[in-house]
């Protein structure tokens, strides 16, 4: 019988499909690992400019409005930009006086209630040796002996000084740009991508720029709700460093769950050491009303363009940007998250083919669209930053 040629029939395969399917996944998931460790390596290497370029693109999600505002007042681009950053400079050093100058008078007040809290804890305990003023001691024990390293401990902070504040001048330039050329950058991005794939990424850009600016808008708003309402329960009970306290609220509220948990037990504590116990159980239902108060009603309202976000999923991406910058990835964490699920949720409506509105249906509304909050919001189809028809 005359051999037969031809491609060889699936089974005479070496491996079956689903072991074959598996390696698949396994090298593209090697792939992606890969990627991600090189993309993390280079920001780590441009730190400096990376986080100047996304703490100006928070900036720019969160005072787009107002420069939209001036600009259909008529204010001339360049100058409605200068403007709004004039008000950036003038708002962010107003509030930073106030809060570093209510921390400033009441640490004394905040630091000797902790003291006295960690004290009665620790002798409720049974601890000895772990109190806050032996902490301190050994701390300064340890600071004796290595006093050689006080010089370059001093250096450090210089540099680190130096290196925020070419941060924030740089963030504050890159804000002008970002507000006042947006729409020339949409522009730009369409003429290098190919034709077929420019309306996809205009709509992916424009998604995860919404979604950035519905979480930082939200929870400014959010924040100032919080502290405002907790910094009227702590003066009402007569917790010392109240104003302190709610400063810390405010700031803390930017990371989302793990702020709002440690600046409320840093309340709690502060009242349990100077009041008692049972003004630190009315502190403690203060700080919880207000954070349920946020959770069933604020946050829904308030950030109801944002896209929604499992707390597992927050918790994770705290976690993980912690673990890369620090206190400064935890504040980045959860706003990128929020753009990557608008980004996923536009890639899911393009590919899926999505359907046409229903009759009465809101605009922007589809049957197979992104996750809640994604809808198309008025404005949507300009430029971020430029100004609303």
């Amino acid at each position: 019988m005359p051999p037969q040629y031809g491609p060889p029939r699936p089974s005479s395969a070496l491996l079956p499909e689903p072991v074959r399917r598996l390696g698949a996944w396994c090298v593209v998931v090697l792939l992606v690992t890969a990627v991600t460790y090189v993309v993390i390596q280079l920001a780590v290497t441009f730190r400096t400019s990376l986080t100047a370029v996304l703490l100006a693109l928070l900036g720019a999600a969160l005072l787009g409005p107002v420069y939209r505002r001036l600009v259909g007042w008529r204010v001339q681009r360049s100058l409605a930009a200068a403007l709004t950053c004039v008000a950036v400079l003038a708002v962010a050093g107003g509030a930073g006086y106030i809060i570093a100058i209510a921390l400033i008078d009441t640490a004394d007040q905040i630091v000797s209630a902790l003291r006295q809290a960690v004290r009665d804890v620790a002798g409720f305990l049974g601890a000895r040796g772990t109190t806050l003023d032996d902490l301190i001691e050994q701390g300064q024990d340890l600071l004796r002996r290595a006093g050689g390293a006080a010089a370059t401990g001093v250096i450090s902070g210089i540099n680190l000084l130096l290196q925020i504040l070419t941060i924030a001048l740089l963030a504050l330039l890159l804000l002008f740009f970002f507000l006042r050329d947006a729409g020339r950058a949409v522009r730009g991005m369409r003429a290098l991508a190919p034709a077929s794939g420019a309306d996809l990424l205009e709509a992916i850009a424009r998604r995860a720029f919404e979604a950035v600016e519905g979480f930082m808008r939200g929870t400014t708003l959010v924040a100032l709700i919080d502290a405002t309402f907790i910094t009227i329960g702590l003066l009402i009970l007569k917790v010392p460093g109240a104003i302190g306290l709610g400063a810390l609220v405010f700031v803390g509220a930017y990371i989302p769950y793990l702020g709002a948990f440690l600046s409320g037990a840093v309340a709690v504590l502060v009242a349990l050491a100077d009041r008692g116990f049972a003004i630190a159980l009315w502190t403690l239902g203060v700080v919880v009303a207000v954070q349920t108060l946020e959770g069933n009603i604020l946050q829904p309202v308030i950030q109801s363009r944002m896209v929604r976000i499992h707390p597992a999923v927050v918790l994770v991406a705290l976690t993980a940007g912690a673990a890369v910058a620090g206190i400064l990835g935890m504040l980045l964490a959860v706003p990128f998250t929020a753009a990557a699920f608008g980004i996923a949720g536009e890639l899911r409506k393009h590919y899926a083919g999505g359907t046409p509105p229903s009759p009465g249906a809101p605009p922007g509304a589809s049957g197979a669209g992104g996750p809640p909050g994604a809808g198309e919001a008025p404005g949507a189809g300009e430029a971020p930053g430029s100004p609303a028809s």
